[in-house]
């Protein structure tokens, strides 16, 4: 994906998180639809940007939908799921990585920055980034599980008010929102910062300087060498 475009999903990603805690809070359907359209533009980014036409086609049919509904108090439940899907998504991604055969997720990052094949990193290097695989696994399922837990209790919008039965233990709908749509991400990228700090006190000679010269590393490893994680 080009540097434009990537710029343009990181901004719409951040937007996202807003706008769904917006809607919120503030209960208004078209703040919801105009969340779940984001959503959806930053899955179809790259064929809309190529102008696909089943895109441009699909992202009518999500709008058309989107503006039926936002009356209707179903836009607020559909917000529960993205945090949960997210999360979960990620969870699975960084776990499916530690089966037999494949290499560690953060494994293959790390190798990536070094300039080597995953292989050839320190046996104390390659140990420690499949524990860290295994962290990052167990952080986001439990973020997942947590969403979840408070997607099903939420009053009044939340599954389980939805379905006719009052929880026993209630959160708001605030309450909800502030954890999955903005607290979420500062856990995240809390231990992502805290990470850093500690690898650097393990594991001194490694080849960047400063977390801005271990952003840029990442950022230069390019969208093929991402794309590559998924596979």
């Amino acid at each position: 994906m080009s540097s434009p475009l990537a710029a343009l999903r990181l901004l719409l990603a951040v937007a996202y998180p807003l706008l769904a805690h917006w809607a919120s809070v503030d209960g208004s359907g078209w703040v919801a639809a105009l969340a779940l359209i984001d959503l959806a533009v930053i899955v179809l980014l790259w064929p809309l940007a190529h102008g696909r036409g089943w895109a441009w086609l699909l992202l009518a049919l999500i709008g058309a939908g989107l503006w039926a509904l936002h009356d209707s108090g179903m836009l607020a439940l559909l917000l529960l799921a993205p945090p949960v899907v997210f999360t979960g998504l990620l969870s699975w991604w960084f776990g499916r990585s530690l089966r037999a055969g494949r290499v560690p997720l953060i494994s293959r990052i790390v190798s990536g920055l070094e300039g080597c094949e995953p292989a050839a990193l320190k046996p104390e290097l390659k140990h420690y980034t499949r524990r860290l695989t295994v962290i990052w696994s167990g952080l986001l399922a439990a973020l997942a599980l947590t969403n979840t837990t408070l997607a099903l209790v939420a009053v009044p919008d939340g599954v389980l008010m939805r379905l006719g039965y009052p929880p026993l233990l209630s959160v708001s709908q605030d309450a909800w929102s502030w954890f999955a749509n903005l607290l979420d991400y500062g856990i995240v990228g809390g231990f992502f910062v805290g990470e850093y700090i500690y690898r650097k006190h393990r594991f001194p000679d490694r080849p960047y300087q400063s977390f801005p010269d271990f952003l840029r590393r990442m950022a230069a490893l390019g969208p093929g060498f991402w794309r590559t994680l998924f596979d």
